[in-house]
């Protein structure tokens, strides 16, 4: 009898479970912190936070779509990034929206605030970040997956920046403009994720009309 771990089937039955429980892991970690940074966000008027926020809530949405794809076929997971680029996109558009209604209505923001949720927030995707590198080389969702994780580490970082800018300005110029970077950030993470899973769809749909022609050819 074969060895189940000599197995391709089972080697990739064992992957999986392991995609499943790092997404698990992650998608609680966002959903929590989502919540946190929303919160403080709108208390302490801060763009940077607020966008944060979204952040966390569309990476939560990202873990959700990549756990319920991870066992499937590789079209799925063309489909799931193409949602997930698409959400990225929206958000970075709304937080592009905002940003510009604080420059038409400027606040200036509670720097303490933004500083320590943003600490706080920094911890968190990092531990994300370590608990997916080892699938960034899995495939197309796991791929799309990590990056999301990568760009947060430097959404935080900017944060962090805000917070001491609008403590040395005593403005809320510093807050603006980390908000813009964040949604530029959105939309240029959102272009890559675009183009893997169409370059994957168009793969598998390559794959699939190969398969057929194979099938379908007569036999001699």
């Amino acid at each position: 009898m074969t060895d189940c771990c000599t197995d391709a089937a089972c080697a990739l039955e064992k992957l999986q479970a392991r995609q499943s429980k790092t997404l698990k892991a992650v998608l609680a970690i966002n959903v929590g912190m989502f919540f946190v940074e929303l919160v403080a966000g709108l208390v302490a008027a801060s763009t940077a936070l607020l966008g944060d926020s979204l952040d966390m809530l569309g990476d939560a949405l990202v873990y959700g779509f990549s756990l319920y794809v991870v066992s499937r076929s590789d079209a799925w997971k063309a489909v799931s990034a193409l949602i997930k680029g698409g959400i990225m996109a929206l958000f970075g558009l709304f937080v592009l929206g905002h940003a510009i209604d604080k420059f038409l209505n400027p606040v200036t923001p509670d720097f303490e605030t933004i500083g320590i949720i943003g600490l706080l927030a920094l911890v968190a995707n990092a531990i994300c970040l370590v608990l997916l590198s080892r699938h960034r080389a899995d495939d197309v969702n796991m791929r799309s997956v990590w990056l999301c994780s990568r760009n947060d580490i430097i959404a935080n970082v900017s944060v962090l920046i805000a917070a001491l800018g609008v403590w040395l300005t005593h403005s809320g110029w510093p807050d603006l403009v980390v908000g813009v970077g964040i949604a530029a950030l959105f939309l240029r993470s959102a272009g890559h994720v675009l183009k893997d899973a169409l370059a994957t769809y168009a793969a598998h749909n390559r794959a699939l009309r190969r398969a057929s022609r194979t099938l379908g050819a007569p036999r001699r």
